[in-house]
Formats: structure tokens, C-alpha cells, sequence
């Protein structure tokens, strides 16, 4: 027999949960990335990884992830190999910190993420390779 005391905890717990899935699905499920997000600049990486991934882990140069078994990507180098993410990011990353959802990406978003990622790593001398490979005009908009 049902608790009469326990019943508006539950309606309480119910609706908790129903809103923080309605809530979870809506930011896992970003819409369709735009020209500006897909052009395979460092901005467009930014924002795709801000949008999918920032929920759970730290995606700038500071900052601690919400979710501490998330890791920070500005260390993913001690990790793996960054330009080896690509295609994890293609097929599907299936694995990572428990509870983490599958994402897939198009080629030019790839291509921004992983030009984002290289960028806020922490090794300094894989900054500076970036530096040097890429224009002045970017350089400045990620120092």
C-alpha cells in the first residue's frame, strides 16, 4: 500500500527527474551546426566543443570539469595523441567517463574541433608548433 505521506515526495522526485531528462536531451541534442560552425575555424571548434562537451569537462585553457571524472581537454595530450581523436570524433566516441553520450561529427566539424583542442593544450611546445603553422589573424583571436 502506497505511503499518502510519501506520494508528493515522489510526484516531487518524479518531476525532478523528468525535467533534468527533457533538460539533458535537449543539450545533448544541439541543432545542426551552422556556416559559422562549420567552416573549420578555431571559433567553430570552440563553439562545437563548448556545446557538446562542456557540460562534463573543463574545454578552455582553465577551469575544472563540472564532472570530476570528466577530464580537462586542455590535458587530453597526456592522454592521447590529439590529431588521433579525429576519428573517434568520425566513427563515435562510445567510451570516455561513465555516463558520457555518443557523439558523431562531419569532417569539417572534426576539423575544428581538433584545430581548437590542439590549441588549449597545456604542452607549450605544441602551442607554439600551432603558432607557427597558422596565420597571424588567428593566432590572435586564441592567444
Amino acid at each position: 500500500m502506497i505511503n499518502p505521506m510519501r506520494l508528493p515526495i515522489a510526484r516531487v522526485a518524479c518531476a525532478a527527474l523528468l525535467g533534468m531528462m527533457l533538460w539533458s536531451m535537449e543539450a545533448y541534442a544541439a541543432p545542426a551546426a551552422g556556416p559559422a560552425q562549420n567552416d573549420g575555424s578555431l571559433a567553430a571548434g570552440q563553439i562545437l566543443v563548448q556545446r557538446n562537451c562542456g557540460m562534463c569537462h573543463a574545454t578552455g585553457r582553465d577551469g575544472m570539469s563540472p564532472n570530476a571524472q570528466a577530464p580537462v581537454f586542455r590535458e587530453l595530450h597526456q592522454r592521447y595523441k590529439v590529431d588521433d581523436l579525429a576519428e573517434a570524433l568520425a566513427e563515435g566516441i562510445l567510451t570516455g567517463h561513465p555516463g558520457m553520450p555518443e557523439f558523431r561529427f562531419e569532417p569539417n566539424e572534426i576539423n575544428s574541433i581538433i584545430r581548437y583542442l590542439k590549441n588549449i593544450q597545456t604542452n607549450q611546445a605544441a602551442r607554439l608548433r600551432w603558432r607557427s603553422q597558422n596565420s597571424a589573424a588567428q593566432v590572435a583571436m586564441f592567444p
